[in-house]
């Protein structure tokens, strides 16, 4: 039987790199689009076997040349996403309106397939810009084409990721941690290989029209998973709650970083609980499981920012 066709956006991310290596290594024929092939080449060439991957450089989401590549493929994946706005409505440009241009040309050209990648937890969240543009996203992917699959997973982490990373980074250089919302919103935590598992049985699979909500085994508060890092890391720092007020004068400071940690519209949206709704199936209705779990897979990497490195006792504080 001849493999499909895949035509993927957002490739160079750790979801993206992963998937890449698993689909390749069951034969599947991929084209990753990227809009610097030089900067991203060299990392995309690594994750596949030879012929089993070319890469196309688009800069413009205008160009005639996605036409030509939606037309030729038989499923076209989307996992193109940002945290921050660097530039004014590029939330309602990459989360919005890129997926109804690639939706509607899926329909067009009567592709089998759509998936996008979206959030989880974004439902309530009306006060965010950054939920209302996936929302709006969402709405129009199937507007367009009805036999499109939205996947919405919780925080997607590995050592690639720019979570667990980047409050590692912090955690060691910081005396303290701000807790917002005194760190009680929730958590389900997927491992990247149990998400990429997950998008590989939609995409093997005889799914069409379906949202799913994409979890891991375990509800963790925020509070919870600085616990978990500081403990992997072997540090222990003060963990101050700190008022709504001053959570959002810090984060009008953080987000004038080049790269910010935290956002004005990221506060926001820590509010609300990122597990699943209780409205759209999980990865477990479908009898796909994440077994992986935070801490176990964390341990695996987190010697990146332990004092003394990978061989250093974690009980030396």
């Amino acid at each position: 039987m001849k493999k499909k066709e895949i035509l993927l956006f957002g490739a160079s991310g750790q979801i993206g790199r992963n998937l890449i290596r698993k689909l390749s290594k069951n034969n599947y024929k991929i084209t990753a689009v990227t809009r610097n092939i030089h900067r991203t080449g060299y990392i995309l060439k690594t994750q596949a076997n030879p012929g089993y991957l070319d890469l196309v450089e688009i800069k413009d989401f205008n160009s005639p040349r996605i036409d030509e590549l939606i037309k030729n493929c038989s499923i076209c994946i989307n996992l193109i996403g940002i945290l921050y706005e660097k530039n004014k409505n590029q939330f309602k440009i990459i989360h919005t309106d890129l997926p109804d241009m690639l939706s509607y040309k899926a329909n067009l050209y009567k592709i089998d397939k759509f998936i996008h990648l979206s959030s989880l937890g974004i439902e309530n969240a009306d006060d965010s810009k950054y939920a209302v543009s996936k929302l709006e996203g969402e709405k129009k992917i199937f507007k367009n084409f009805k036999n499109s699959i939205i996947l919405k997973p919780s925080i997607v982490y590995s050592v690639d990721d720019k979570f667990t990373t980047n409050f590692m980074t912090l955690l060691s250089r910081l005396p303290f941690m701000p807790l917002y919302y005194n760190g009680l919103t929730k958590f389900k935590p997927i491992h990247v290989t149990d998400l990429v598992e997950i998008l590989y049985q939609i995409i093997d699979g005889k799914h069409k029209q379906l949202i799913l909500e994409c979890v891991g085994p375990e509800v963790l508060s925020f509070r919870e998973i600085l616990d978990q890092l500081l403990l992997s890391i072997n540090k222990k720092r003060f963990l101050i709650p700190l008022p709504l007020p001053l959570a959002k004068l810090s984060a009008k400071v953080l987000q004038l970083l080049p790269k910010p940690l935290l956002t004005e519209d990221q506060l926001t949206l820590l509010k609300y609980d990122n597990i699943e709704s209780g409205i759209n199936k999980t990865n477990y209705d479908l009898g796909i499981k994440s077994e992986r779990v935070f801490k176990t897979e964390l341990d695996k990497y987190s010697f990146n920012w332990r004092t003394g490195g990978q061989f250093a006792k974690k009980n030396d504080l």
